[in-house]
């Protein structure tokens, strides 16, 4: 038996572990989106679905033996994807299809090991339940969620500080290679069991009694011979879907809001498997779900999530949205997981309620990461998915004076504040589109000279233009020519033409600096933004500058220019991506950096736009500058008056102080120190939680210092 549940335990840690890495790796190819982990997370469903199909086609139709050999061809065959390192040539170019191009690499860089240790829980847990019928198999998918959660926070905890991505694939490959040594001895010694399918096999009354014993509570009450029904598995795929599409929607939700890096994807998927093993494990492996006690926390918690979707209030602050999203998505699996071990059928049917669970997490997986960017003109699925959960609850507790109650109540708040949500989203706009990369909205609000046309890329603005009056081509927002990229700019226009790069389209408010002889290179991760841009802004279409695209991820793009011996030489270079809480980390790591510094002039500037809600990136350009041997200086720009310059901050960098010789720039510009406090970021290490400017227990303190306040002035 501990041969078994080594192997169980051994698959299943990896099976979780491998997602992280593999999607770090891939994470800079696709310019950093929090879409990259979504459409990672696809893959992986659909595999997983795959690998219990197969675990219950084998089972049901081919004799042990002719298992154990099919199985152990296919583990020796898997070898020959180690080491699980990316090939270079699987990288993008830039105009194809982004989630087919992942799903493709993810395919050709992992895709027969992880089909089969996705088969290995439902495999030998049927197994198991042939060679030792007094044993509880269920409880067995717990010890297999309980593997998946360890190797979860291992990556963030115990690997990802202490070891490169190289590092991580080869240790991975080393530990693969264990499981597939222990999974074939596991198929070796299950080789000699009866032929016979469990579920068409005759059972003696000893045999029928210990698996009797074997079965929860719960399932026990319904009967354990008991042949689940049409109704038994349209619920077991409503509720696994519907747990699959909270996970994906609120995920993409905070990774938007926050940044896309691994420890935030880890996070709601931790506590994903974590209600898992909560229900199906515990009080002798009856699980420790109650819905008398459980449902109201989780429809209180349901109609927050709503509540916070609201745009009345504004956007959430970091310390309070992660923990409310999370602690959603928490309580809200362990309801859906929850009836779903109410649910679970005698071992006998092990495979059909595996097969059915893992076909609805896929469905669910299908439909938030590949149907919704294309059905959905703007990101719906959060809304429908907390509103289609307190349905749910109320068609569950229809028999509960109780509980009908509050289940009814929170269906129509979720309702509202879901509309209110939508209505928000569609106010004032004139477009709203939405990709792979996230939604697109054009909004044009005021009347007269007052008039302003805005584009967002979900809540963040990335440029506004008057649509009349004479400053209409004037650069404003983050732009402004007293901002410090303003500066940079007007000083090296001082000496003659200039050629500028601009790593992010936004409306191309920078064109508008561009004067004939001037040339001026935008790089887009985004085809939709460069379409938005040339049809509902004007910038780009008056400037006398000769303009230049380059479609794709922006440092893929420049590595490819030097590749091919075409160093673009710009007087200012700028780096324009990092205002949205959702920042590409890839572009601001010691290696872009490096990479920025050999695209630039002699006296050329790279000027990072760094302003940011949330996240204080000085100490991070500081510290890289002092590795590199650059210099670093701050520009603050605080306009005033009424005009559409915005508070703004830009760290400019250079290779010596020569290219901060004019002297209105050098006046405005601040040098800023290097802090040991903080890490050195690079590709293989970073850590956004360290530059948040607003931390949980912080706000507390603040709230609790402000009642204090207002009760002592009472």
């Amino acid at each position: 038996m501990l041969l078994f549940a080594s192997t169980i335990l051994l698959s299943a840690f990896l099976l979780f572990l491998v997602q992280p890495i593999i999607a770090k790796q891939i994470l800079p190819w696709f310019g950093g989106t929090s879409a990259v982990w979504t459409t990672c997370m696809v893959f992986f469903q659909v595999l997983l679905l795959a690998g219990y199909a197969y675990s219950h086609f084998v089972t049901r139709r081919l004799a042990p033996r002719q298992q154990t050999k099919l199985h152990v061809a296919l583990l020796v065959a898997s070898l020959a994807f180690l080491p699980i390192i990316p090939r270079e040539a699987l990288k993008p170019a830039g105009e194809e299809d982004a989630a087919l191009a992942i799903i493709v690499l993810l395919a050709a860089t992992i895709g027969l090991p992880y089909f089969l240790l996705s088969t290995t829980g439902p495999l030998v847990q049927k197994w198991v339940a042939h060679r030792f019928p007094e044993k509880t198999v269920y409880r067995l998918f717990a010890l297999s969620n309980f593997g998946s959660l360890i190797g979860l926070l291992a990556f963030p905890f115990a690997i990802e500080p202490f070891a490169g991505s190289a590092a991580q694939s080869y240790v991975w490959s080393g530990a693969y290679a264990l499981f597939v040594a222990a999974c074939a001895a596991t198929a070796w010694q299950s080789r000699n069991r009866p032929s016979a399918p469990l579920e068409f096999a005759a059972a003696s009354p000893a045999t029928a009694d210990a698996a009797h014993a074997a079965t929860h509570a719960t399932a026990a009450a319904l009967a354990p011979e008991r042949r689940p029904g049409a109704g038994d598995y349209a619920l077991w795929l409503a509720l696994s879907a519907l747990g699959s599409v909270m996970l994906l929607a609120a995920t993409s939700h905070i990774t938007q809001n926050i940044a896309s890096v691994p420890f935030l994807w880890v996070l709601p998927l931790t506590l994903y498997l974590l209600s898992f093993v909560i229900v199906f494990e515990g009080r002798g492996g009856r699980g420790w779900y109650e819905r008398n006690w459980l449902l109201l926390p989780a429809l209180m918690l349901v109609v927050a999530m709503a509540w916070g979707l609201s745009a009345e209030r504004g956007v959430l602050d970091v310390s309070i949205a992660i923990p409310l999203y999370c602690a959603g998505v928490f309580v809200a699996c362990l309801f859906c997981h929850g009836e779903l071990a109410l649910r679970k059928p005698a071992p006998r049917y092990l495979t059909h309620f595996y097969l059915s669970l893992s076909l609805g997490g896929a469905l669910g997986g299908l439909a938030v990461g590949l149907v919704a960017p294309r059905v959905f003109p703007a990101y719906f699925e959060l809304p429908l998915a907390l509103f289609a959960l307190s349905a749910l609850a109320v068609f569950l507790v229809l028999d509960s004076r109780t509980l009908i109650g509050p289940a009814l109540v929170a269906t129509v708040a979720t309702g509202y504040f879901g509309w209110n949500y939508v209505e928000f989203l569609r106010n004032d706009v004139i477009v709203m589109q939405r990709n792979f990369y996230g939604t697109l909205r054009v909004r044009e609000q005021g009347s007269g000279t007052e008039q302003v046309r805005r584009l967002l890329h979900g809540v963040i603005l990335h440029g506004e233009q008057p649509t009349q009056g004479t400053d209409r081509l004037e650069p404003g927002t983050y732009y402004a020519r007293s901002s410090g990229v303003g500066l940079a700019i007007a000083a090296k226009q001082a000496r003659g033409p200039v050629k500028l790069g601009v790593v992010g389209l936004g409306i191309g408010t920078l064109s508008a600096y561009g004067r004939a002889g001037d040339t001026i290179r935008f790089y887009e991760l985004d085809p939709d933004v460069l379409r938005v841009a040339h049809s509902h802004f004007t910038y780009l279409d008056a400037t006398p500058a000769r303009l230049e695209f380059e479609l794709g991820d922006a440092r893929l793009s420049m590595e490819r220019e030097l590749a091919a011996g075409r160093p673009q030489r710009y007087d200012v270079l700028a780096i324009d991506a990092f205002s949205s809480d959702s920042i590409p980390v890839h572009l601001i790591t010691r290696e872009a950096i490096a990479l920025y510094v050999r695209q630039i002039a002699p006296e050329g500037i790279i000027a990072v736009h760094i302003s940011n809600r949330f996240l204080d990136l000085k100490p991070v350009l500081a510290n890289i500058a002092q590795a590199e041997g650059l210099v670093a200086k701050l520009v603050s720009d605080e306009p005033e008056g009424g005009g559409s310059a915005s508070t703004t901050d830009w760290v400019l960098l250079a290779r010596d102080r020569r290219a901060f010789d004019d002297r209105t720039l050098a006046a405005r510009a601040e040098d800023i120190a290097p802090n040991p406090a903080y890490s050195l970021w690079s590709d293989q290490f970073n850590n956004l939680l360290d530059v948040l400017k607003s931390r949980p227990l912080d706000e507390l303190k603040s709230l609790l210092s402000m009642r204090g306040s207002l009760e002592a002035s009472d």
